[in-house]
């Protein structure tokens, strides 16, 4: 019909510029961007978080403009901005007059229900399409694992590198190894120079000012003359290319390792130009790959190369699947039974665990920490102290500028708290100081001992493992990654179980003091 107009919804993280939505501009289409208190508001989100997904939403709907498409982009403080997705819908529809309306499938969960039953209500007839940015549709990864009782994570990313031909020699692995996980396991230890961070100096100004103006509630800082996150695809490309060229090279060794020299040290920081689809999974892998070609052999080992394409190839579209199959149920699960309130000094990084303050507060600056910190330190020790993993969750989906639930959840409640019961971990991602001490230079200036387990200055980690240990040994002790840390726990003497628990028991009263 000459009169039909579509509306288009796209949300903060489904900035993909190459869908094919954008193949050609058409004038029966408008597509909207919206910045909502609903977005804002469902957890206390890093402040870099709120301007960074306000920004890059920004860029894409102008250069969607600069294509042809006709864009109504709601900001925050537009006076006919309802601050609710579906009540802005209604009646953006109802004012172009829209015959149709369809929207990219969301990643969220909760965005999925909201706009399914929206659609299904709508008076105007709607639809949903793919964003065409995974390798992987929804369903894939428990159809794959039908049958099974547990989701190898290897098994699918081996059938993952088949299926894509990514490092492949035929059937075999290029290499004649699928992992390298072993090579990749390294402390920094100075034989390389740390590269600087690449970051970029963005002005966000008025975007910083709206937030405080309209009294989002936030943490962490912001340097708003200088934001240092990509915003557009542009931006997004350059750090990609940065990291291939200066990073790679030794991404893989040092990928575990921990240092207060450097808050980014080899990591490529991409998570946020992906997870908002500024970048597609499929060129990032390609950009990797590609770096082992004859001239660069001597500087890019497959093992580097490897490690990072396990990153993205594997473990993302793995966790993705996972949260598919498992949500809204996965949201709930707390396997342990933890209650525990999570330490203010989560919000505030003041603990004199110098581990602890150094992700912290890395995470307050700069809305960031590698997977390690995140697993290792912070997660690690919300485990160990019995923290209750919505309070984990909440946490780690606020502070990181490239948490989105798909990805953070099943991250954090399986991964790092072991709250799904195994679904994602075969063990408890847990340890004690030995571990930091060994794959970090946090321990040397800390007021507490990581060689020491009980009495003045000992460390907390190290009673708090122990007490963990105690505590779960009905459901742990069979593990057989982890059950042998209880024959060793069993030869200990009883007063000195008694010492470390009596220590454990100070440490969990007093969580807010250490």
């Amino acid at each position: 019909m000459a009169n039909d107009k579509i509306l288009r919804l796209i949300l903060g993280d489904q900035l993909n510029a190459r869908h094919s939505w954008f193949d050609r501009s058409r004038k029966d289409v408008v597509y909207t961007l919206m910045e909502v208190r609903q977005e804002t508001d469902y957890v206390r989100h890093h402040v870099q978080k709120v301007a960074g997904f306000f920004a890059a939403m920004r860029h894409f709907a102008d250069e969607l403009s600069r294509r042809g498409h006709r864009v109504i982009y709601l900001r925050l403080d537009d006076p006919e901005n309802e601050q609710a997705i579906e009540k802005n819908l209604r009646r953006l529809i109802l004012h172009e007059k829209c015959t149709r309306f369809e929207y990219l499938l969301p990643d969220e969960y909760r965005l999925d229900c909201q706009l399914g039953n929206m659609a299904a209500k709508l008076p105007v007839p709607a639809a949903a399409v793919d964003t065409e940015h995974f390798l992987t549709a929804r369903g894939d990864l428990q159809d794959f694992f039908r049958g099974k009782k547990r989701y190898l994570m290897e098994s699918f990313y081996r059938h993952m590198r088949r299926q894509h031909a990514i490092l492949m020699e035929g059937q075999q692995p290029l290499g004649g190894k699928w992992n390298y996980d072993h090579s990749n396991r390294n402390r920094y230890d100075g034989a390389v120079p740390l590269p600087a961070a690449k970051v970029f100096r963005n002005d966000v100004r008025d975007i910083a000012a709206m937030i405080a103006r309209s009294g989002v509630k936030t943490i962490g800082q912001i340097v708003p003359r200088q934001f240092i996150w990509p915003v557009n695809r542009r931006q997004a490309l350059a750090l990609l290319k940065e990291f291939v060229r200066k990073r790679l090279p030794h991404f893989g060794t040092y990928q575990d390792a921990m240092t207060s020299e450097s808050w980014s040290l080899f990591h490529s920081r991409l998570s946020f130009a992906l997870n908002t689809k500024m970048l597609h999974p499929m060129e990032v892998i390609e950009a990797a790959v590609n770096s082992l070609t004859s001239e660069n052999e001597e500087v890019i080992g497959i093992e580097q190369v490897e490690g990072f394409v396990r990153q993205i190839l594997g473990w993302r579209e793995y966790m993705r699947g996972i949260y598919w199959a498992h949500m809204p149920a996965y949201a709930a699960m707390n396997h342990l039974d933890h209650q525990a309130a999570l330490p203010d000094y989560y919000w505030t990084g003041e603990t004199r665990m110098n581990c602890m303050r150094a992700a912290i507060a890395q995470s307050l600056a700069h809305a960031y920490a590698h997977h390690i910190q995140r697993l290792m330190v912070t997660g690690n020790f919300a485990l160990l102290a019995g923290v209750h993993p919505d309070a984990v969750d909440a946490w780690y989906l606020g502070i990181y500028i490239d948490a989105v639930q798909w990805v953070e959840i099943v991250n954090t409640r399986g991964m790092s708290q072991f709250a799904d019961g195994g679904i994602v971990a075969t063990k408890p991602y847990v340890a004690s100081a030995n571990y930091i001490a060994k794959m970090s230079d946090y321990c040397r200036p800390c007021a507490y001992d990581p060689k020491k387990r009980t009495g003045e200055g000992a460390c907390p980690f190290n009673s708090l493992y122990w007490d963990f240990l105690h505590r779960h040994r009905a459901v742990l002790a069979a593990n057989p990654r982890i059950g042998v840390m209880y024959r060793t726990w069993d030869r200990m003497t009883d007063e000195t179980r008694r010492d470390l628990l009596r220590q454990a028991a100070a440490y969990r009263k007093n969580l807010n003091s250490l």
